[in-house]
């Protein structure tokens, strides 16, 4: 039997370094499962975009991201040259889990293993999906415009993300984003956004998270969007209002389970386009990266990206 051929891409700084350390191991079952692939290693932020677009450029048609949700993104974008055109259609991506979220991968279905990832990869005809697209301020104040295929969000989340980004992932995914989550929200103050959706205004007032799902997950295991489809050419928009420290807090165990969305100051739309303003400084998530901040543009680009998996 033929193998499968592949470019990985390869984050060793991921999950606190131990993808780097385990990268033999892990390179070794991906080959006996059937891969058979080339592989570079990041070494900086937006690295994995630059390897992803020159593997692309050479010709190859299956790139597997191996890191966590920041490397994923990273790559998603390398599908892309600098004047936003898809450098390879024709071409898929894939992804093995070596990261602290997780989050993607909750929601299309790869194992975390690495043998029943690379099995699940190899047995997964590559199937078209939506993107989602953004034009933002980056932290130095200048519009930045970049893709995304799991979870957008602004806020609370934003600024969770730029905490766990700077701190030790020592303890994983579930502890790590909790904790980070509880310390953001003793000083974090709801900001006032005005969210446009497809054109019409749907909330003008103060808001604690605004999140556009493509995916379901982000967090660390929240199950913010559990509604969300990768290839229905709709985001899933999901707004708390306003909502009380207490109040977060208590509703936390929900938003794990996915079962919060009948809260009564919890807003839950689709929509195809985004307009956000707000009159603070919201901070942006992006696949559980922190690039900037509002104002935001967002765009969802029905089946952009061909998903093995």
């Amino acid at each position: 039997m033929d193998k499968l051929n592949a470019a990985i891409v390869v984050n060793p700084a991921s999950a606190n370094g131990a993808t780097g350390r385990r990268w033999s191991e892990m390179a070794e079952v991906i080959s006996r499962e059937g891969i058979s692939f080339e592989h570079y290693f990041t070494e900086s932020p937006g690295h994995a975009t630059e390897i992803t677009r020159r593997f692309l450029e050479d010709g190859h048609d299956l790139i597997i991201a191996v890191g966590g949700d920041g490397t994923t993104n990273e790559v998603i974008n390398g599908f892309y040259d600098q004047n936003h055109n898809m450098i390879r259609p024709e071409a898929a991506v894939s992804f093995i889990s070596g990261g602290t979220g997780r989050d993607l991968i909750r929601t299309i279905g790869i194992p975390n293993d690495t043998a029943e990832a690379a099995r699940h990869i190899i047995n997964s005809p590559a199937r078209p999906v939506d993107l989602g697209r953004v034009s933002f301020l980056n932290n130095q104040g200048i519009p930045e415009m970049r893709y995304f295929i799991n979870v957008a969000g602004l806020g609370l989340d934003g600024a969770t993300v730029d905490r766990v980004n700077k701190t030790s992932k020592a303890l994983g995914g579930f502890i790590s984003f909790l904790w980070a989550t509880v310390a953001t929200l003793i000083l974090y103050k709801n900001q006032e956004m005005r969210i446009i959706v497809d054109g019409k205004e749907v909330c003008n007032e103060p808001v604690t998270v605004v999140v556009f799902g493509n995916g379901r997950y982000f967090g660390g295991g929240m199950c913010i969007a559990p509604d969300a489809q990768v290839d229905d050419g709709l985001f899933d928009i999901v707004i708390l209002k306003g909502l009380s420290k207490i109040n977060l807090l208590i509703s936390l165990p929900r938003v794990y389970k996915g079962t919060h969305l009948g809260h009564p100051r919890i807003a839950n739309l689709r929509g195809k386009s985004v307009m956000v303003e707000a009159y603070g400084e919201a901070l942006l998530d992006l696949d559980g990266e922190q690039p900037g901040r509002a104002p935001v543009e967002l765009e969802i680009l029905p089946k952009a990206i061909n998903l093995r998996g």
